[in-house]
């Protein structure tokens, strides 16, 4: 009885260590690469896939990534991050179908930021998004 107990003790142990081997190694949670407030935006120009997309890196301490990019954190900032309260620019845009697909993702104040709209055209994104989105300019 005495050696059944034991060998039941070593299968145990055996099966544990493997169980803890089997985990991997620990590693730390990822973190963003970008600290702070920082959105990677991306502008997708009519029924073009994912590949058709270009974009950058807005970061705002200090404002960088597009030539307006004090203007956009200064409206971000304003808006808390919510670029969907941005408030709309009172400009004549004309109607001209030729769609845009705004998209932003990052974080501000700590909050994760998802944001995507499709416009009608350019000028209409701009009217609505501010400097945010103004990546030719």
């Amino acid at each position: 009885m005495t050696y059944l107990t034991r060998a039941t003790a070593v299968a145990g142990a055996v099966l544990a260590a493997a169980g803890l081997l089997a985990a991997g190694p620990a590693h730390a949670a990822p973190r963003d690469r970008h600290l702070g407030n920082w959105l990677h935006l991306t502008l997708t120009k009519g029924d073009a896939g994912p590949g058709a997309a270009r974009g950058t890196v807005l970061l705002c301490d200090p404002p960088q990534g597009h030539a307006r990019a004090a203007e956009a954190c200064a409206e971000l900032d304003a808006a808390d991050g919510d670029i969907s309260r941005i408030p709309p620019k009172s400009i004549f845009c004309p109607a001209l179908y030729a769609p845009v697909t705004a998209h932003a993702r990052g974080r501000w104040n700590g909050r994760p930021v998802d944001f995507r709209q499709t416009y009608t055209n350019t000028c209409v994104m701009n009217a609505r998004t501010g400097a945010v989105f103004a990546l030719d300019t």
